[in-house]
Parts: structure tokens; C-alpha cells; sequence
């Protein structure tokens, strides 16, 4: 049941004072099939679902599968903290026409590696297209063991999951618990060339909405086995990744956005927009990354 390999983005949401900027929203989704995204995630952390209405994120949805007309893979993101509200999302959303779901570890409640099997077992059971598990304990404080990941494995439509623990222990850990039961996908762009040569399938970008291009190569070059010159590429991007996580995910990309010229609004609060100091920062990883590796300033 995989999705996809290879470079994925994780989706900012544009936004106008009115709603969501389709206009914008076009235009990025021209970007990505253009520059070589393998799979769209909508509705994931960088897209701010929390603070969207429920018709703006159905709207988002019927609009990104409408535009793409299946040359793409679109998972939504389906998660919850309540157990019902993520089963009823993930049905809403393999209704609307979604290819995969990503749910992310219920926040908040804290439950317990049992509750997580039984949350999980509950959306699998509910639809009949391919899950992604999320697991990003930073923000949701609760983790998935690489043992319960092992667990994971055996549910119904149960295809992958999304480590973005930071946690190269962890990462290892699971990357051998999960081999050959589910895939593996990274959810750290600065880990991508790591977790490949763990068996990664591919990562779940926030820079690939402002570089697919590079995110693109980069992964090609993992796939390949060319692993010294993905180093070196990896290398380059690091102050770019650096630049992007200096604040809270999306702030950060949407100044990038802004900065590439296809502006997507501010992120919607109690996020905020990029300190002007850190936005200079962001701004020259951008252009030195990209006169480095593409030959030309992109903003």
C-alpha cells in the first residue's frame, strides 16, 4: 500500500483576509507538479488545520484533487485527539477522493501505547484507503515506541509511518522494528539523507514548498545509492533547514513563500509573522542554496 517515494510536501495553506487564497493555492500546486514532488500532504501541521473552519478545509481538499487530477498522490491530514472526530475525518476525507490519510498521535490526552494501537486500529478499521501514522512527540508529547510501531504494522490499511521524533536513536530503532511490515518515511528534512540510508521510502518536506527542486535531487540521489554526493547536497541545504525551523513551522515558509513569489499569506494566529532579523536570515539561505545548487537567486 505505499503512497509514494521520494520527495513529498507537507502543504502550506495559503491564506487572504477572506479565507483561503485558491488563486495562490493554484500557483503552488503548479510549482510542485513542475519541479518534481512525488505526493502532496494536505491539511498536515504546516497547513494549520487548527485554526481553519471545517468547510475551509473540505474546500482545500476538493480543490487540491480537482487541480492535480491524479498525478499525484494527496493524503490528508485526518488526525485528532478525540478517537470519533479522527475516524469521522477520515471518512470525510476518503469521500472527498483522498488517496491516503496522515493521522497524527492524539494530543494532549496522553494516552498510553495501548491507547495508541486502539486510536489507530479505530481510523484503519473505518476506511478502505492506505493510513500514515504521524508521530512528532515535540508537539503532541505523546511517542510512538518503536515497538508500537512494530504493533502498528499488523492493522488494516496501517501503510506508513511519519518520524519526525528528531531522535536518530528512535529513528534506528524503528526504522528496524517497522522492516518490511510498513513504510518509513522521515518527517526532518535536515534527517532525510540519514533516515535513507535507514531504508527510508522518502520525506514529508516543509522545504519542498518553497525548493521542490532541490528536495527533488536530493532524494533522487538517495534512491540512487549516491550517497557522497547526498551528503554534500545535505550539507549545502543545512542552513536553509535551519533558517526554516528558527521559528515555529509554518512561519517561517510562508516568509519563504512570500520570498519566491508565490506569497501565501500570514499564518493565521496565535502564530505570527518571521522577525524581521530572522526573515534576512531566511532570506540569503534561500539565495545562497539556490545560486549554489540551481544557478540562480530565487528571490
Amino acid at each position: 500500500m505505499s503512497l509514494f517515494t521520494g520527495s513529498a510536501v507537507a502543504l502550506v495553506t495559503p491564506f487572504s483576509t477572506s479565507g483561503v487564497d485558491y488563486e495562490a493555492l493554484d500557483k503552488l500546486l503548479d510549482y510542485q507538479l513542475t519541479y518534481g514532488t512525488s505526493a502532496l500532504f494536505v491539511l498536515g501541521t504546516t497547513g494549520e488545520p487548527a485554526t481553519m473552519t471545517k468547510a475551509e478545509r473540505d474546500g482545500v481538499v476538493k480543490f487540491v484533487i480537482s487541480r492535480v487530477k491524479g498525478k499525484l498522490p494527496v493524503i490528508v491530514g485526518a488526525g485528532s485527539n478525540c478517537t470519533a472526530t479522527a475516524v469521522e475525518n477520515a471518512v470525510n476525507a476518503q469521500a472527498l477522493g483522498a488517496d491516503g490519510l496522515l493521522v497524527v498521535t492524539p494530543y494532549y490526552n496522553k494516552c498510553t501505547q495501548n491507547g495508541l494501537v486502539e486510536h489507530y486500529r479505530a481510523v484503519c478499521d473505518s476506511v478502505g484507503i492506505p493510513v500514515i501514522a504521524y508521530n512528532v512527540p515535540t508537539r503532541t508529547k505523546v511517542n510512538i515506541n518503536p515497538e508500537t510501531a512494530a504493533r502498528l504494522c499488523e492493522l488494516k490499511n496501517m501503510s506508513g509511518i511519519k518520524e519526525a521524533s528528531g531522535d536518530i536513536d528512535q529513528i534506528q530503532a524503528l526504522a528496524a522494528a517497522i522492516e518490511g511490515g510498513m513504510d518509513f518515511y522521515i518527517g526532518d528534512d535536515s534527517l532525510t539523507v540519514v533516515s535513507y540510508c535507514l531504508g527510508a521510502k522518502g520525506v514529508i518536506s516543509v522545504a519542498a514548498n518553497a525548493v521542490p527542486r532541490i528536495m527533488t535531487r536530493l532524494t533522487n540521489l538517495c534512491r540512487q545509492q549516491r550517497f557522497e554526493e547526498a551528503r554534500e547536497m545535505q550539507f549545502k541545504i543545512m542552513p536553509l533547514m535551519s533558517a526554516l525551523f528558527c521559528e515555529v513551522n509554518p512561519i517561517p515558509v510562508k516568509k519563504a513563500m512570500e520570498f519566491i513569489g508565490i506569497p501565501c499569506g500570514k499564518p493565521r494566529l496565535p502564530l505570527t509573522e518571521m522577525e524581521p532579523q530572522n526573515a534576512e536570515k531566511l532570506k540569503k539561505a534561500l539565495n545562497d542554496l539556490t545560486i549554489d545548487i540551481l544557478g540562480a537567486k530565487l528571490c
